[in-house]
């Protein structure tokens, strides 16, 4: 996304003025609104791009009547995505074994299905990522952080 690049330049003489535990602080209130907003967008199914994700192929399970789950209920929750948050970053990521089958669908790979050794082909679900609002959204939060006495 080449706005991340302008983004970065005009934001960063405005950082470079801050100290880096108030960094620190500003890089964390990013990051968990950004959390917030990313599992926000993974509950309405939708790409960065707006797009839908793509859906689940037919199980037998889904028979008339049965119940149905939205996909990656759990993997959206906080307990799994974890928020870092340094004068110099601020990153959102999956913990523990919910990062490799994040890492799955997002990136479209292969995996095994059961302990079978069954393999199928995921579709590409980007769970990550920045669209035009998030970049609006920081850009704000860092404006309103700079201008507090």
């Amino acid at each position: 996304m080449s706005n991340l690049h302008e983004l970065d330049a005009y934001l960063v003489g405005l950082l470079g003025k801050l100290e880096a535990p108030q960094r620190r602080a500003l890089a964390r209130a990013i990051a968990v609104e950004l959390r917030r907003r990313q599992s926000a967008r993974i509950a309405a199914q939708r790409n960065p791009d707006g797009t839908a994700y793509e859906p689940r192929k037919p199980q037998l399970r889904h028979t008339r009547g049965g119940i149905r789950r939205s996909m990656f209920t759990r993997l959206r929750m906080a307990k799994y995505m974890r928020v870092e948050a340094s004068p110099q970053a601020a990153v959102i990521s999956f913990a523990g074994k919910v990062r490799h089958i994040a890492s799955v669908h997002h990136f479209g790979l292969r995996d095994r299905v059961n302990k079978n050794g069954l393999m199928a082909q995921y579709p590409a679900r980007e769970l990550l990522g920045l669209d035009e609002q998030d970049v609006q959204h920081i850009t704000n939060l860092v404006l309103l952080h700079v201008s507090k006495p």
